[in-house]
């Protein structure tokens, strides 16, 4: 070929290459379009759902739609990572006040919804304490499979679901996804964020000095643990919350015993341990969790937890972390 041909040729491949990365841009670009319609009416079904009240709802228009809502994935049967969850989400509800049900909505979602009948989530609702504004959601087989898949939740069985929450506000289309076993106070500041409101009002407010107290480390052994893994479900000196009140608990039970149900309380359940199988009849809604801790963490827990009973006890109750009273 000679080189008027060889020209040609390249202008051709030079045409084609600059075609397909304009075919390349505009796919990208509708894709990022996509990305941010997808997330609204037309996208969320408008299947109907039934609350934990017994109440028969279309999920897009009555529990979506406008709204700013923090979506999480559980069921009743489930042991572990399911009341954590609804124990900090109960622990940032107390936190949001008056927001929760007015501005903010939380919606929890079966994954099991053959097992999880409106009655059932009843009682996982009122185990946590559940106020207004915070819906526990089942419906048909098929239905919340397909609701669930819209959030991504697409499990392969129940021990696979997803452990972090979703954020989104329907308005504004902005969706993301987050976790309720960090900083409580950074996820509903996360939260209160979504709305492009109080957004603009925290960048033209004036800095409080004063009220600006930062976040503080941990000082105690166990007191990092016992606020992330505890303090959602359990107060020292402040009354039942989820769990019992724990004031005290070293002069009502055994330390070994203690030890080793902080270790693993399934454990115990299957061995038909007294002492657990009583508070299992005591709290029927939802049960001591395995932590996974090892013996060093479990020691640290208790011993912290024996501070805060010896303060308690002293005069000054403690209602866990941050300073939250249980509802």
């Amino acid at each position: 070929m000679g080189l008027p041909g060889r020209l040609r040729t390249a202008g051709r491949l030079l045409a084609l290459m600059a075609g397909a990365l304009s075919v390349g841009l505009f796919c990208l670009v509708a894709t990022a379009e996509a990305q941010t319609r997808r997330w609204g009416a037309g996208y969320f079904p408008n299947l109907p759902v039934q609350n934990q009240r017994g109440e028969t709802l279309n999920f897009y228009d009555d529990v979506i739609k406008g709204r700013i809502v923090v979506v999480s994935f559980i069921f009743t049967r489930c042991t572990d990572i399911c009341p954590l969850t609804t124990a900090r989400l109960a622990e940032a509800a107390e936190r949001l006040g008056d927001e929760l049900g007015q501005s903010i909505h939380f919606i929890s979602l079966s994954v099991d919804p053959e097992n999880d009948t409106p009655e059932k989530l009843a009682g996982f609702a009122s185990a946590f304490h559940s106020g207004p504004g915070w819906q526990f959601l089942t419906g048909k087989y098929e239905d919340m499979r397909i609701i669930n898949d819209k959030f991504g939740e697409r499990m392969r069985s129940l021990t696979q679901h997803r452990n972090e929450v979703l954020l989104g506000n329907d308005a504004t289309g902005e969706w993301q996804r987050n976790t309720v076993f960090g900083d409580l106070d950074r996820f509903v500041l996360d939260l209160r964020a979504m709305d492009p409101v109080w957004r603009a009002k925290v960048r033209t407010a004036p800095i409080d000095s004063a009220s600006n107290h930062g976040y503080q480390m941990p000082t105690t052994p166990g007191q990092a643990l016992f606020n992330r893994m505890c303090a959602s479900c359990h107060t020292v000196g402040a009354g039942s919350r989820v769990g019992p009140d724990l004031v005290g608990i070293d002069a009502r039970r055994p330390r070994d015993w203690l030890l080793r149900y902080i270790g693993n309380p399934d454990r115990l359940r299957s061995e038909q341990d007294p002492m657990a199988l009583e508070l299992r009849k005591q709290y029927p809604s939802v049960r001591m969790p395995d932590l996974a801790l090892n013996e060093v963490d479990a020691a640290d827990l208790l011993s912290y937890i024996e501070l805060l009973s010896r303060t308690a006890n002293a005069g000054t109750p403690n209602v866990g972390a941050k300073g939250v009273p249980p509802r």
